[in-house]
């Protein structure tokens, strides 16, 4: 998890900001998400030999 998003994170739960928390956990679901896609493509695109 970057470092800026588990800031964020912490700073929501302490607040008890239950739309921030939200918001943040949809952008690191996100994150992962396109991360691993990416991975994924990348390794489709090398040539295997």
């Amino acid at each position: 998890m970057p470092n800026w998003l588990c800031k964020q994170l912490e700073h929501a739960y302490r607040m008890k900001n239950l739309r921030q928390i939200k918001l943040l956990n949809d952008c690191w679901f996100f994150y992962r998400l396109s991360s691993q896609v990416s991975q994924v493509e990348n390794h489709h695109a090398t040539p295997q030999g």
